[in-house]
């Protein structure tokens, strides 16, 4: 059965996952609405620019909150996670693009980019410009849908856990609502008459979720495949 990672670190019952630092392993980038050196959103058009640099670059792009593709929503480890970094010194402004996986590993980092210009606007373009150069230097080609995070070996990989896939049962008079931690109803879970079973609807797409060897899968159809997902539930 065709199988599709869920969430964040593709984690389960003690077994741990190494997560890819290879860009071309990746199809999505995530970016910030606002920056941490900006004093509001999207100033200077700076969130704009920087996810325009991506996308010329052949990511598909998308702000923090903004509505995701599905693979993206149930596996946040499909995406990179974009930032800017600022150094300001007396004479220079210098950007450096950065990015990361859902482990906080770092995937790419620019070179810095370098400005002297003394209005500010001008020179966060100047220096994003300039550190955009290392990004439209590197061979990115997304390898395809094969490129997914691995089991990690006790040799070669290091040993990661990642809690961002840890759902949250709240008891309804249905049944349960799954919530992620940012407080968001994931998928919804109605009683049956067998225990341990339950129907199961997330957005446009209905299924059982049930309890197998001690995990609880949610089982569906997408495009005429049935998938099995092992769900991480706190009760």
């Amino acid at each position: 059965m065709k199988k599709i990672a869920l969430f964040a670190a593709l984690l389960f019952s003690g077994v741990l996952f190494a997560q890819s630092t290879d860009i071309n392993d990746y199809k999505y980038v995530v970016l910030p609405k606002h920056f941490d050196f900006l004093s509001e959103k999207n100033q200077y058009n700076m969130n704009d620019i920087t996810k325009m640099l991506f996308e010329k670059k052949g990511f598909e792009v998308y702000f923090e909150g903004d509505e995701m593709p599905f693979e993206l929503k149930m596996d946040k480890c499909k995406a990179l996670y974009g930032d800017l970094l600022l150094d300001s010194k007396l004479l220079s402004t210098q950007i450096t693009i950065v990015l990361k996986n859902c482990v906080d590993q770092e995937v790419f980092k620019s070179l810095e980019g370098k400005s002297k210009e003394k209005e500010l606007r001008r020179a966060y373009y100047e220096s994003l410009r300039d550190a955009s150069k290392s990004l439209d230097a590197t061979d990115y080609k997304f390898k395809g849908e094969s490129a997914t995070p691995h089991q990690a070996s006790e040799e070669k990989a290091p040993v990661v856990q990642n809690r961002d896939n840890q759902l949250y049962a709240k008891p309804t008079s249905y049944g349960y609502e799954l919530i992620d931690k940012s407080q968001k109803t994931v998928l919804k879970m109605y009683k049956t008459s067998q225990p341990d079973s339950y129907s199961a609807k997330m957005e446009d797409i209905t299924g059982v979720v049930f309890k197998r060897d001690g995990s609880w899968v949610f089982e569906y159809y997408l495009n005429d495949e049935p998938v099995s997902q092992v769900l991480n539930i706190k009760f």
